[in-house]
């Protein structure tokens, strides 16, 4: 448990700068708590960047992974080299994996790998610096906190069997939230490695074909086919003509959808969508982190769906890790379940990571369907508010109730805008009495201005999606609902 009570206690004030959240040594959020701070971390003020005790994982390199790098680059002899940059990651394949894309990005740069205390670690020279960053953050196949701190001797390795022990559990316990068999289920470094761990199915099946995404994307879901792949093509309106003709232009080698998208918790008609593209003989993926697969039930339209299960399913907020699913009912389930390396990528989830993630997922049945009941209460408390212009949550969403199973929610997420526009945001936002940063779906509620952190570098864009810089998300927690709003009460008369 964390030794600070965030749920009491949160990360709000000014002086909470770069706190952990949680407050804990593996943790994967940190504390942004005013709205200077957020566009100090994106304009990269040293001030700022160097207070932060934490960072998201495929953001940044968290304190023990960096310790690692670094000895590697002193290992190699490249320490005082200007420029170099050091990435460890959990496994040589992964490595290599990341040097054969920074070759192809940057062929005239140099890169080779350095292992450090068992860890393989990609070495990247100022040419080949920005594609290893971008494959670093993307693909989410980087080297753990807690692997990194085994390797530095801070923390011990976990025996061997009980991990073992854990990661059936945690694949049995999402086979039994699916409704599928476990084999057609498979575990890895993060959500974003399993979506990786699909695309390359996808590449296996089509090769060299884009994909087609479908709704506002989260960042990463977009430019990791469009960087490390063969490309990707956004397409936001989601009308049966629209995507009729996108189909037939592209010729994608797979449809990707977001179960709702983020931050404005639309979904697509995925059972539409997904007759168009199978019409056609191309599969769909799916990504329900938002939604759970608790709420919802993709797999009778998607091929593929993969989760975040740092978020939600994990609910610790310490924790990396994703999970990848083939639908039994896809064409393709035979296919993808006999091809060579099918059960993993090209990292495995760490033993370590795996106990941590079985811990705390034990209680995720009753923990999603408290975060569904307190998020919905708030959604309808801002609905009424004077101050509020706008709420987005998946419960107005036609297409996300029609997902849903029998007794599902909507998820712990919500987001809303405010009469008065960035100003007004900015004073509530500074106000409110909740821990602020990235990342969702923990035990304690968590805002942020959400556009900015992850579309700084293209908010007019986003603006022309329909997506206002100035939109604050709020990943609900299991605070007592009446002094949840409470604290968003004091906030909205600042």
């Amino acid at each position: 448990m964390s030794p600070r009570n965030l749920l009491e206690d949160p990360c709000w004030q000014g002086h909470d700068l770069g706190h952990p959240l949680p407050d804990a040594v593996h943790a994967v959020s940190v504390a942004l708590p005013r709205w200077r701070d957020v566009i100090d971390y994106e304009e990269n003020v040293p001030s700022c960047r160097a207070t932060l005790r934490a960072v998201y994982p495929r953001f940044g390199l968290h304190p023990l992974v960096k310790e690692l790098a670094d000895l590697a680059l002193k290992a190699s002899g490249l320490a005082t080299s200007t420029g170099f940059s050091s990435w460890p990651y959990p496994s040589e394949a992964a490595a290599e994996t990341a040097g054969h894309h920074c070759q192809r990005m940057a062929p005239a740069g140099f890169s080779t790998i350095q292992r450090v205390r068992g860890v393989p670690c990609l070495l990247a020279d100022p040419l080949r610096t920005t594609a290893a960053k971008a494959f670093w953050q993307h693909t989410g196949l980087g080297a753990s906190s807690r692997l990194a701190a085994i390797a530095l001797g801070r923390e011990a390795s976990p025996d061997a069997e009980i991990a073992k022990a854990a990661l059936s559990t945690v694949i049995q316990r999402l086979a039994g939230i699916y409704g599928c068999a476990e084999d057609a289920i498979s575990l890895h470094p993060s959500g974003m490695a399993a979506l990786h761990q699909a695309l390359q199915r996808i590449a296996s099946l089509h090769p060299g074909r884009p994909v087609l995404q479908i709704g506002f994307p989260y960042v990463d879901v977009l430019k990791l086919p469009q960087v490390v792949f063969s490309g990707a093509e956004l397409l936001l309106d989601d009308s049966p003509a629209q995507v009729r003709a996108a189909l037939d232009r592209l010729q994608p080698g797979a449809i990707v959808v977001e179960l709702p998208s983020n931050p404005l918790l639309r979904c697509v008609n995925l059972p539409e969508i997904a007759a168009l593209a199978h019409q056609r003989g191309i599969p769909v993926i799916a990504d329900d982190t938002i939604g759970s697969a608790l709420n919802i039930d993709a797999l009778p339209h998607a091929d593929l769906v993969f989760s975040s299960l740092t978020k939600s399913f994990a609910g610790r907020g310490d924790v990396m890790a994703g999970s990848l699913v083939i639908s039994p009912l896809s064409r393709w389930s035979e296919t993808w379940s006999q091809s060579p390396g099918s059960a993993q990528g090209v990292a495995d989830l760490a033993d370590a990571d795996a106990i941590a993630l079985e811990q705390g997922s034990r209680n995720v049945r009753e923990r999603v369907s408290v975060l569904n009941a307190h998020t919905l209460s708030l959604a309808r408390r801002l609905q009424q508010h004077p101050a509020v212009a706008q709420v987005f949550h998946p419960g107005t969403c036609e297409s996300f109730n029609g997902l849903r199973r029998a007794d599902g929610g909507h998820g712990c997420l919500l987001s809303f805008a405010l009469k008065e526009g960035a100003d007004k945001a900015a004073r509530v936002y500074d106000a409110l009495q909740v821990c602020k940063g990235p990342s969702l779906g923990t035990a304690f509620t968590l805002a942020c201005p959400y556009v900015l952190l992850a579309h700084y570098g293209e908010l007019p864009w986003a603006e022309t999606c329909g997506v206002p810089s100035h939109l604050l998300r709020v990943s609900v927690g299991l605070e007592d609902p009446n002094q949840l709003w409470s604290r968003f009460e004091r906030a909205l008369s600042a």
